[in-house]
């Protein structure tokens, strides 16, 4: 089950959010953090989300099963004045227990619907060239627009590739 959760229960699910982070770094996603990253650090990450989601500008959706936070996806709104038609996904993340099971498309897709009904019809993110990411982004329709060689480190410190995508939830660009 996918569903949106409020600033109220992810500052209740902070440990649970952290672990997935923790996790995701730990088998090799490139997601801004380095090897080692601690709970603590995956936790204060977390906690710096909560004033967007108070305020709107930031959503967030879980994977859940059986109570059991599994993944997640975060929707950020842009906030420009020439923007209102636009939105980045941000930490997708599933369990390395849960990956190859399609959590990450329908967070994904979740997000994208969410987007929408927003009326933000620009969706745009970023992720390593070639990983796990790369490969559902593009199975779901996204179109890259750019690379940048040795933008971030992989977790191991060893600078890596990234690619931007951009996808376009309906026939127009409009602002809501």
């Amino acid at each position: 089950m996918i569903r949106e959760v409020s600033a109220q229960a992810a500052e209740a699910g902070l440990a649970e959010l952290a672990d997935i982070l923790v996790d995701a770094v730990a088998h090799g996603a490139s997601v801004n953090f380095l090897a080692g990253l601690s709970v603590h650090e995956a936790e204060l990450f977390w906690a710096g989300q909560l004033p967007g989601l108070r305020a709107g500008s930031t959503r967030l959706f879980v994977a859940e099963q059986a109570g059991e936070w599994l993944g997640t996806v975060l929707l950020f709104m842009a906030h420009q004045p020439n923007a209102p038609h636009r939105a980045e996904i941000g930490k997708m993340l599933v369990r390395s227990t849960a990956r190859r099971r399609g959590l990450g498309r329908a967070l994904l897709a979740t997000a994208e619907a969410a987007a929408l009904a927003a009326g933000r019809n620009l969706l745009l993110l970023d992720t390593e060239t070639g990983s796990a990411g790369d490969r559902l982004y593009r199975a779901a329709g996204w179109v890259e627009y750019g690379r940048v060689p040795g933008h971030a480190l992989r977790p191991d410190g060893e600078p890596a590739e990234t690619t931007m995508f951009y996808k376009r939830l309906d026939a127009g660009i409009t602002p809501a």
